[in-house]
């Protein structure tokens, strides 16, 4: 009897306990905490933005198909005619200024011909496209405010967010309207994505959801910490999964805009010129360090500002301007928002001991010069354009810098040229000569003709082929 009421007691001194530690709301504001009061200061500035594009298609023959007449299609001898229809899409943006500047998806507002921006307030405005840059998938709307006031929202660093915080998502979800979700930051710096150039995002489980892109993902005090972009779904739904540009991105892009670039071409990035891979658990103990973070610079271009900081080969970066470097690809985060022609401090582990060294955010350089070329003649390259390759030239088509050679930078569609060679390949030989620069192709193709047909090796997206055509 005295046990049971010893375990009655602590039973009951434990759920008092407990009880003690989920404290009820003591007061009228605390029963009624809601986030309606920070959406009501930032939803006004999150729009909808519809889109329209007109597309053009061949229509087809209603014979086309058949097993018979099949035949008579296949040299288009009576192809069907080019037929153009106009395309509608919708996605989300945030009006940063109250002159009328909006941010977006580049995939958004891709091939657009028309740009309707709609405020949560229903007033509709027409908008152009100030700056698209597909490396980041951002880009810049104007509208033209007509002098009325818009609402407009601030970027917060990202960096100050932590695993675990409350995060809000606004944007038009399925076309249905303005909807608001809430979650939290689920991680920073995801980069195993290849959503764009960068790979390093916010991961949230805020419902994200088609047609979100390009919404706000907002912090508690009201600030815009990202750009929402890209969801993880088997069916086209949320499943609690979903990532945002971090605002760092945002305001390079447009802090680019405002010194004067414009239309689609993207911006100017600082280049590195460095190849690097991630510190595993391996490399971290062969190394010498307490945990397995950081970047392994593993070759670095001749002409790469790191070089000419003072980085070599083996070196580990732990932090650039203080902010530390967890992989690869937040390295290139980080520099990428560096301002060109700023100096970045770089922190390294070399040898066991920690150095620090100042680093120049510069353009990837035209050197060799590009010596773009149009290649004519009777052969089957007759139309495409090459270059020397070189870091800018590079950057420009997404194909490792440390290449060097000759590059295909354009193929005329329609031509046999099509059927050899692509834009990023790289030229190593031609009937017999080894190319190194575009004079070499100009000479190999001299040595052939028409009748004797082209032998051809280049490398394509790391494979080396050899192309003989009689």
């Amino acid at each position: 009897m005295i046990i049971r009421l010893i375990a009655l007691f602590l039973a009951f001194c434990a759920s008092d306990a407990f009880a003690q530690d989920r404290v009820l709301p003591q007061t009228q504001g605390q029963v009624q905490l809601s986030f309606a009061p920070l959406v009501k200061k930032t939803a006004p500035a999150v729009v909808n933005i519809y889109t329209k594009r007109t597309v053009s298609k061949k229509s087809v023959h209603p014979f086309a198909k058949d097993p018979f007449f099949s035949q008579f299609f296949q040299n288009n001898q009576f192809g069907g005619r080019m037929r153009q229809h106009m395309e509608s899409a919708l996605g989300s943006g945030v009006i940063l200024e109250a002159d009328g500047l909006v941010v977006t998806n580049a995939h958004v507002v891709r091939g657009a011909d028309e740009i309707t921006v709609v405020l949560a307030d229903g007033r509709e405005f027409e908008a152009k496209l100030s700056l698209a840059d597909d490396a980041s998938d951002l880009a810049l709307l104007r509208i033209e405010t007509e002098g009325q006031t818009l609402p407009y929202v601030t970027l917060r660093p990202s960096e100050t967010l932590e695993v675990g915080d409350l995060v809000l998502a606004i944007g038009n979800p399925f076309g249905v309207g303005q909807t608001v979700t809430s979650g939290i930051v689920s991680a920073q710096g995801r980069s195993s994505l290849n959503i764009n150039d960068f790979n390093f995002f916010i991961q949230t489980d805020a419902a994200i959801n088609p047609g979100n892109s390009g919404g706000a993902l907002v912090a508690l005090d009201g600030g815009v910490v990202g750009i929402n972009t890209a969801i993880y779904s088997r069916d086209g739904g949320s499943l609690g999964i979903g990532f945002a540009i971090p605002s760092e991105m945002v305001a390079s892009v447009v802090a680019a805009e405002k010194a004067g670039a414009s239309g689609s071409g993207g911006i100017m990035r600082p280049w590195l010129g460095v190849s690097a891979q991630n510190v595993t658990s391996d490399i971290a103990t062969s190394l010498g360090l307490k945990k397995p973070r950081g970047s392994l610079i593993s070759g670095l271009h001749p002409a790469s500002p790191l070089k000419k900081g003072g980085v070599k080969v083996g070196d580990v970066i732990l932090s650039l301007n203080d902010k530390e470097i967890r992989d690869s690809s937040e390295m290139k985060f980080r520099m990428a928002t560096v301002p060109l022609g700023d100096k970045a401090k770089v922190t390294l582990v070399r040898q066991g001991n920690q150095h620090d060294v100042y680093v120049m955010a510069m353009a990837p350089p035209e050197d060799p010069p590009r010596n773009q070329t149009l290649i004519k003649g009777r052969h089957t390259l007759n139309g495409v354009v090459i270059g020397n390759l070189n870091p800018a030239v590079a950057v420009e088509l997404g194909i490792d810098a440390d290449e060097l050679g000759v590059v295909v930078l354009k193929a005329p569609r329609g031509s046999g040229a099509v059927q050899v060679v692509s834009p990023g390949d790289i030229l190593l030989e031609i009937n017999g000569v080894e190319i190194k620069s575009v004079k070499d192709v100009e000479t190999a193709l001299m040595s052939g003709t028409a009748g004797q047909g082209l032998s051809l090796t280049r490398k394509s997206q790391g494979r080396l082929q050899r192309i003989v055509i009689r």
